[in-house]
């Protein structure tokens, strides 16, 4: 996670910039259009100095008013030319950066969806959500009217100093003398700028993520009444993004400062040089005319330089953090030539000797020893107190953790050797707290196999009696649930995981106590449903309640990570005393 936060790591310049090329390499096409549209108006733009010196070197009289007709016919030409070569280059580049931005954030997502899930256990989300959003937004902004005023004022300056020094090389080296005191302004406030960008924009992420997580959790701020020292530290966190973005704000205004003051200064310095030029008859005054325009034209350019070069600043800023999440690895992925399964899959499930430990307390074991095989089509019950491991089990199985010691096996084959998506095809889960989605009913079952038809979806709502409560809607199965679900209560939530699990049609089905939110007429609905989802495949469930296993095929017992007892609720009863005594708390008459 080094890499992803540690401030050494940070570059003090344009180089996060360059990590944005790989995108731009698919509109070559676009890029070398707005080029030369580019290349068209800045000529057209130098082309004016000319014809204002001639004019002014030929006079204005009556022998030359043809003369100055075709002047003047010319500019118009000039000018048209201009126009179209100004709108095709800004539309070009504003497109390029809408296309860029959208592929970087389509790359970002995909990237962020193959993070493990510890990954966001040690991030905050909303600063994850901020590099996604506002951060690629400010990208855009350099990418589109950024990146087209810059272009243009680089080609503009450099084609400016360019007929500088053709029109006089004595003003031009006198000229020159000027541009160490603009470069340095440009160099030193440049990157204070950079850095104070970065701070800026750090500061946002922490106060979107700050109201993210507030606003999930704001029914327990309600409940203790913590509105207003709630809202006291938002706006300590927004005042902390502020005064880092009126830094900013100032160090930019000192820079704008420096390159205009030193640029038009030198301007007027040089055009009382220039009058001594022309009255001691080294140089026309059209020359000087000439001349002057190309100044103020270079001039310009550097102040509104100035101006972007803050923006590209602030863009290089949001291109590294965009740039550090792009670089973070996956703790756990696919190997290069992974093993391939047998088809049908058969759904042995297999511990041998598995040991695991939490990377950040690596002598602290959760799991130990732990060896056992649920055959195809068993149904393997998992209890034991709280904090014995069952929970992790899962998690080894579906390789959203590594075990530290011994294999976990699918089939005979160490699903550390398979691909991710391969392994958890063969896996529907129901988890204790499911996950909801904002979508409709029938998109949140379909997660679990999104190629199903309706009638396929119907068919599992109807089996997990979904459809109880789910047909009574005036949308039915289209009846939007909103955010994480809200609309729906705790039963409800569980039967639409069900649902999925069902749809999933998996050879491997792990429950994490799925009935447990659920009423007892519920509870005995769904404990059919899941008799009838459990037959034929490898079934591993959670429980709490061990009136919900006492007819699993096996149950296993697990204390302090280790397995102290397996066979049925009748064997148990009678050898394991964790077993018996669990039991005891939970039966009201203990069976024997």
């Amino acid at each position: 996670m080094a890499k992803y936060s540690d401030p050494a790591l940070r570059s003090k310049d344009l180089r996060p910039l360059l990590n944005l090329i790989p995108f731009l390499k698919s509109y070559t096409r676009q890029a070398i259009i707005a080029l030369l549209a580019l290349v068209v108006a800045s000529v057209a733009t130098l082309v004016v100095p000319v014809a204002v010196r001639q004019i002014l070197d030929q006079g204005f009289t009556a022998a030359n008013i043809d003369l100055i007709n075709r002047y003047f016919l010319t500019m118009f030409g000039v000018v048209l030319a201009l126009a179209i070569g100004s709108a095709t280059r800004f539309y070009y580049v504003s497109w390029i950066g809408e296309r860029v931005v959208a592929d970087v954030r389509d790359a970002l997502f995909a990237h962020l969806l193959t993070l493990t899930p510890q990954f966001y256990e040690q991030q905050k989300t909303g600063d994850v959500v901020s590099r996604l959003t506002a951060d690629t937004t400010q990208i855009k902004s350099a990418f589109s009217s950024t990146a087209s005023i810059a272009l243009r004022n680089v080609v503009t300056l450099l084609g400016a100093l360019g007929m500088m020094i053709y029109t006089s090389p004595y003003l031009s080296i006198l000229a020159a003398s000027a541009i160490p005191a603009v470069v340095l302004p440009l160099v030193f406030y440049g990157r204070k700028v950079r850095a104070l960008s970065r701070k800026a924009q750090d500061a946002l992420a922490r106060s979107a993520a700050f109201a993210q997580e507030r606003l999930v959790g704001l029914v327990a701020i309600q409940a203790n009444t913590q509105e207003r020292a709630t809202e006291k530290a938002f706006e300590t966190a927004t005042t902390e993004a502020f005064l880092a973005a009126q830094q900013r704000a100032f160090a930019r205004a000192i820079l704008t400062f420096c390159v205009i003051g030193v640029g038009t200064g030198a301007i007027v310095a040089l055009l009382w040089l220039g009058a001594h030029q022309v009255l001691a008859g080294h140089i026309s005054g059209g020359t000087l005319g000439q001349f002057v325009l190309y100044a103020v034209f270079a001039s310009s350019s550097l102040g509104q330089l100035s101006e972007v070069w803050g923006d590209l600043q602030s863009a290089a800023g949001a291109a590294e953090r965009i740039s550090e999440l792009l670089a973070e690895k996956p703790a756990i992925a696919s190997p290069a030539q992974p093993s391939v399964l047998d088809h049908p899959v058969r759904g042995e499930v297999a511990f041998e000797h598995v040991d695991f430990a939490y990377p950040a307390r690596a002598d602290a074991l959760v799991l130990s020893d732990i060896s056992f095989t649920a055959e195809p089509g068993e149904v393997v019950a998992i209890v034991g107190p709280s904090g014995a491991g069952k929970t992790t089990l899962y998690s080894l199985i579906q390789r959203f953790q590594e075990a530290t010691h011994g294999q976990v096996k699918l089939d005979g084959v160490s699903i550390a050797t398979l691909d991710l998506k391969a392994l958890r095809q063969q896996i529907a889960a129901v988890p204790q707290d499911p996950t909801i989605f904002s979508g409709t009913i029938a998109e949140n079952i379909r997660l679990g196999r999104p190629e199903a038809t309706d009638q396929q979806v119907v068919a599992a709502a109807k089996a997990a009696r979904v459809s109880e409560f789910a047909e009574k809607l005036p949308e039915k199965y289209q009846s939007i649930l909103g955010e994480r679900g809200i609309t729906l209560s705790g039963g409800q939530r569980q039967r639409l995981a069900i649902a999925r699990a069902i749809l999933r049609d998996a050879p491997v089905l792990l429950l994490d106590e799925a009935t447990s939110a659920l009423d007892a007429e519920s509870e005995a609905l769904i404990q059919e449903a899941l008799e009838g989802l459990t037959k034929g495949r490898t079934t591993l469930v959670i429980a709490h309640r061990l009136a919900t296993v006492r007819n699993a095929d096996r149950i296993i017992v697990l204390e302090d990570g280790k397995i102290v007892g397996q066979g049925t609720h009748a064997q148990l009863m009678k050898k394991s005393p964790l077993y018996a005594k669990l039991a005891k708390l939970q039966f009201s008459a203990p069976s024997t």
